[in-house]
């Protein structure tokens, strides 16, 4: 029996951050991904349309993976100077379900970055847990969420 195939694939998540070492500190040294893959983009790269990014400027790419999920996430690095503007409302963020909420709080919090009250989540099927979002350097939101077994 041949399995058909999903029209739509997810494939990763992408934020644009202006230094990958200062973004790494918070994807891999307090989320707990790993770099899997980095390199330095031609000039010809589609990401500068696509973002639309200044050509003069210099972009790295980066993907980040867990333990059970390869090449879930990407960062794009943009040179030379901190990305754009806030736009409020934001306009995206990723969702994460995290083992330690705690820990990840206290480790974004030590980086200096904004971290927003913890609130009670309710799942579409009645399971409680708990959220908090962090908004990296750059300001790209990320949610992390956990929901205890009982």
């Amino acid at each position: 029996m041949v399995k058909e195939k999903d029209s739509v694939r997810f494939q990763r998540a992408n934020f644009v951050v202006s230094d990958l070492a200062e973004s790494y500190r918070f994807y891999c040294d307090v989320l707990g991904l790993t770099v899997t893959f980095e390199k330095e983009s031609k000039s010809d790269s589609y990401s500068y349309d696509v973002f639309e990014i200044d050509n003069s400027s210099a972009l790295r790419f980066s993907i980040l993976s867990t333990a059970s999920q390869p090449r879930v996430m990407a960062l794009t690095e943009v040179r030379e100077s901190r990305v754009g503007v806030e736009m409020l409302p934001r306009r995206s963020a990723i969702v994460l379900d995290v083992a330690d909420i705690d820990g990840i709080v206290y480790g974004a919090k030590a980086l200096g970055l904004k971290v927003y009250d913890e609130s009670v989540l309710e799942t579409h099927d009645g399971r409680c847990g708990r959220e908090v979002g962090i908004v990296d350097v750059d300001g790209n939101l990320v949610v992390i969420y956990h929901i205890s077994i009982s």
